[in-house]
This record gives structure tokens, sequence and C-alpha cells, in this order.
């Protein structure tokens, strides 16, 4: 079960990820050779028109392949000789699709069980909250410069600026108020502000339901962020990514805490999974990495600022391969530290 599941939300995610790619391609008039769910040597497929649909050994990956994607095509439907505009789309389309994904899966779970305020419902005694007056049913808006809609922003953003002083904004009866906090160090070694969220979620109405999934996306979008600036920043150790097994061990556990709830439950949390993972592919790809989207767009705003003039497409395709062959390198890397973090 804990495989099936895994295997279904990474087909889900790379599957609406390339939709994108093949939709606005096939819109923009470019020739698609073939769509496929995994990598490797083909299990099965079918040729409809020019396209033919594939399933692959490998569950991991997927691809759309258009004509004349990496290299010099004359053919009238192929990707280069079409617009640097319909190109950027068309591109573009796959990471865009993946928060679009994001969205509707977050109006399932915002929809089902709301959201969670950014309410105090505990004060610590001891600590700089309550020094400060803060009080349960008061909701921050605001620490420091970052605005708070939910309260897991809160426990983020203490999490990720530990012994840091911030100034913490509330509202308490429709009046807002601003307090400068310095964390105090637990027993445990954490520091903390000294107030508590309850966890639980809000229903709202519809309005607030879709303002909410698509900032549930935005969420994952900045923490996905976020996360990225502290690895290269060195404040996040080899041990604290994951890549596909890592994942597909988490799902596992996942699985296994949240069976005995119901399958609802089992359902929702497959769900944030889901909205996490989409998100984080869809700020990935977009990075400006060879063999990526975003390294592909760095070549095609290269070739809007040449006023049209497009780099040379062989040492272009170089290049992506050169980065390829480093992603898959690291890949391995990963996998490894994954299969080492689970022994």
């Amino acid at each position: 079960m804990k495989i099936i599941l895994a295997l279904l939300i990474f087909s889900l995610i790379v599957l609406f990820h390339e939709f994108g790619h093949f939709l606005l391609a096939k819109r923009g008039g470019i020739g698609v050779t073939e769509f496929s769910l995994g990598m490797g040597p083909r299990l099965f497929s079918k040729q409809i028109g020019e396209t033919r649909y594939s399933v692959k050994l490998l569950p991991f990956g997927g691809s759309c392949m258009m004509v004349g994607e990496d290299g010099e095509s004359n053919e009238e439907n192929s990707f280069g000789s079409k617009s640097v505009w319909t190109r950027i789309s068309v591109v573009a389309a796959g990471p865009i699709f993946n928060f679009i994904l994001a969205f509707f899966l977050s109006l399932f779970i915002v929809g089902s069980i709301g959201y969670d305020a950014p309410d105090i419902v505990a004060v610590m005694d001891g600590y700089p909250a309550a020094e400060a007056g803060m009080q349960p049913g008061d909701r921050i808006v605001q620490m420091n410069h970052k605005k708070i809609h939910v309260y897991r922003e809160v426990s983020f953003y203490v999490q990720t600026h530990q012994g840091e002083t911030v100034t913490v904004t509330y509202e308490r009866d429709g009046e807002r108020h601003a307090v400068t906090l310095e964390p105090k160090q637990s027993e445990s070694g954490t520091y903390l502000l000294g107030f508590q969220g309850s966890g639980v979620r809000a229903k709202g109405n519809v309005f607030q339901t879709v303002y909410y999934s698509a900032y549930e996306v935005k969420y994952w979008i900045d923490t996905t962020l976020k996360s990225l600036g502290m690895m290269f920043g060195g404040q996040v150790s080899a041990d604290d990514i994951s890549g596909p097994v890592g994942i597909v061990n988490t799902i596992g556990q996942t699985y296994e805490a949240s069976k005995s709830d119901g399958g609802f439950y089992v359902w929702l949390n497959m769900l944030n999974i889901s909205i996490l993972l989409s998100a984080n592919l869809g700020v990935m790809n977009l990075l400006p990495i060879p063999a990526l989207d975003g390294g592909r767009l760095v070549f095609l705003f290269l070739e809007v600022l040449r006023r049209g003039k497009r780099i040379d497409p062989e040492k272009e395709g170089m290049v992506h391969f050169v980065g390829l062959m480093l992603l898959m390198a690291l890949m391995l890397v990963v996998m490894f530290n994954d299969f080492r973090n689970i022994l």
C-alpha cells in the first residue's frame, strides 16, 4: 500500500507537470512525438496521431518530447520554429501546472477541514510573550516584516530564526498591538517566544476557502525557497535532504501513522504531501539550472534580450546534457543518503 500510494502521488504530480508542457505545445502548433510517464524502457505504448503515449519501467519522472526540442529542425511544427514567447509559455507551463495542481488539491483540504488560524491559545509563564502582556485569543498578523496568515508560518518563523529578537504584531478586540520579544532558551535548548497555537483548523466561507487554498500554495512555495536558502547557506545538513526514496519512506510513515484514524484522514494526509511535493517540484524546476525548465528559460530570455538572435542550439543542448549528467549524479548521492538515513 505504501508503494502504491507513493506511485500514485508521483504519477499525479509528474503527469500534471508534463501535461502543462503538452497542452501549451499542442496549442502553439508544436509537434509532440511522445508523452510518457516514467523513465527507461517502455512497458507499453499507443500511437495516436503524431504522438506516442507511453508508460515506462522506472516510475519516477516523465517526459513530453517535442519535435526539434533539443536541436535544430526544419520541420514546420518544430519547437525552434515557433516564436520565442510561444516557447517560453511551453517551458514555463510545467511548473505553473504544478502550482495549479497544488491549488486544486488545497481546495479539498481547506474545504474539508479549514485553515489553521494564527490564534494564540496558551501563553507560557516566565517567557517573553507573557511578560509582554500577550494573551490567549490574540491573533498574530506579522512577525518582523513577515505577514502571517496561518499558524504554521509562526512555527516555521520561530524554527528558522532561533535566538533572534522578533517584533510580533497581533490583533485583540479589533485593535493591533506590537511587542518586541527576545526568545528565551528552554531546557531542551530550543529558543521559545512563549506562546502556543491550538493546531485546530477553522472552516470559512467559499471566498475564504479559495483565498486560503491559494495561500496554502504560497506557504509551501515560501517554505521551499527559504529551505533552499538555508541549504546554500549551510544551515541544513545532508541528513535533512530527501530524494525519491526518502519521500517514499515519509509517505509510508504518514500512512502508518494516520490509517488508524480512518480512510478520510489517510486521504487528507496524502493530499497534503501531494501539495507539498507539487509546489516543491514547481519551484525546483524554475531554478536556473541547465536541463531543468528554469535553465531552458534562461536561454529563451537571453534570446529575447538578443532581439530574437537564438543561441546555437547545439551549444545549448550540450549545456543541458552536462546539466542532466550532474543532476543524475546528484540524484544518486541523494538516494544513497536516503538509504543511509533509513538504515
